[in-house]
């Protein structure tokens, strides 16, 4: 990943830029686009943000990564590349008794993130004008590091998550979401069109959203790259804001599963997961042909990745999970265990109490009457074991609710 070349670097960047060093260049070009357009757009709000995303909740997303509930929630949190601040700001109210701390290149995006948290009371958190190069500046180590939309465009990935790494504490958590190569092949193609178009405006982004604009008002309905935008990003790029960030970046990197993992082993840390597992089974694809199944038994976890986004290259995105050994895994296939572990709702749920909630994903689950039972009791408190005796509730319930990441559990 290290001799990856950025795809439109010699094509976007003005010519001022072109005699600083590769890495200077492409740092002042980012910082330039996202003084412009301070992204993500986001309105302000006088409260809290709405809902909320698992990923960016520590118990949430600890269960997730290992099967039960944290030790400690008076952790360190680290926004790496916050931009404006969407992700701080429910960093900061989704996990009540954590230090976040958010460091991102424009000065114009930081502006707009110190502006968001205060207005809406996100008040344990500390802003710096830095670079993810630079993390090492900062003090002592972080629980959580969220990397959202980052690492895609910097010149040297690996040196940033690098540079990430060193900073997260023993058994804490990484959130990387990085683009995929399959699913944005349009957007590759227009972004490429838009650079060829500016010729000596190289660089005026301003410029590149009127280019883009044009293009797309001209082209013909049937056009792919219409019919893509039409199908998947026109509601968001309305927006200026978004449609610079996705059309007239000048920096990007698009990954496949083969070049991910090149980054990820790069880190130095554990592959944990996907954050979407459900698109990474095989038999959503291939129910149908069971034979086809048991023949990719034999492939390794990352052949069974890349056969899946080949067979559905709808892939726009990766986002995962990494961890800095020793991290203690859960499955609770023994009984014993389960039944003495202390349950309490996921805190990434909506519509409760009620047989029909929403959960983490924001997928409607129909509750049966035992399972509305049983999440009644969970406080805390009381064990799987207490609470199975006082209701008339099967262990696989349990197991049901755990698996749809329902319910946390503290072993005891």
């Amino acid at each position: 990943m290290g001799s990856v070349k950025p795809h439109l670097l010699n094509s976007i960047l003005p010519p001022e830029l072109l005699v600083m060093s590769d890495a200077q260049t492409v740092s002042a070009a980012v910082a330039k686009l996202y003084n412009t357009y301070p992204f993500p757009p986001e309105p302000l709000l006088d409260e809290p943000p709405p809902g909320y995303n698992w990923r960016w909740n520590w118990l949430a997303a600890y269960n997730f990564c290992t099967g039960q509930k944290p030790q400690k929630q008076d952790i360190r949190i680290l926004d790496a590349g916050c931009g404006t601040g969407v992700g701080t700001e429910y960093l900061v109210h989704l996990n009540s008794q954590a230090s976040v701390v958010g460091i991102d290149l424009s000065a114009g995006a930081l502006a707009v993130a110190k502006e968001r948290c205060q207005r809406s009371g996100a008040n344990r958190v500390e802003f710096h004008h830095l670079s993810l190069y630079d993390v090492e500046q900062l003090p002592g180590e972080f629980d959580l590091i969220n990397c959202v939309g980052v690492l895609h465009h910097l010149p040297d990935p690996i040196r940033g998550i690098q540079a990430l790494a060193k900073k997260l504490a023993p058994g804490g958590l990484m959130h990387i979401f990085v683009y995929g190569e399959l699913g944005r092949w349009e957007i590759q193609l227009m972004q490429k069109a838009i650079a060829l178009l500016q010729a000596d405006k190289r660089g005026d982004y301003r410029d590149g959203v009127q280019v883009g604009r044009q293009i797309f008002a001209s082209l013909p309905e049937n056009n792919r790259i219409v019919k893509r935008e039409k199908e998947r990003w026109s509601l968001e790029n309305h927006r200026d804001e978004n449609f610079a960030d996705m059309y007239v970046h000048p920096q990007e990197i698009d990954y496949n599963i083969e070049t991910l993992f090149e980054l990820i082993d790069a880190s130095g840390l554990e592959f944990i997961g996907f954050s979407n597992p459900g698109f990474w089974q095989l038999e959503r694809l291939l129910s149908n042909a069971p034979e086809l199944i048991e023949r990719a038994k034999e492939l390794s976890d990352r052949q069974r990745y890349r056969l899946i986004e080949l067979l559905d290259p709808e892939v726009t995105h990766y986002e995962f999970f990494l961890g800095r050994p020793p991290i203690t895994k859960t499955d609770w296939s023994d009984d014993n265990s389960l039944l003495a572990a202390i349950p309490e709702r996921n805190p990434c749920m909506d519509g409760w109490p009620s047989q029909c909630i929403f959960n983490c994903d924001y997928q409607i689950v129909n509750l049966s009457a035992q399972e509305f039972e049983f999440l009644q009791r969970c406080n805390g408190e009381l064990t799987v074991a207490k609470i199975l005796a006082d209701v008339q509730v099967e262990l696989d319930v349990v197991r049901t609710l755990l698996k749809q990441q329902l319910i946390l559990l503290t072993p005891t």
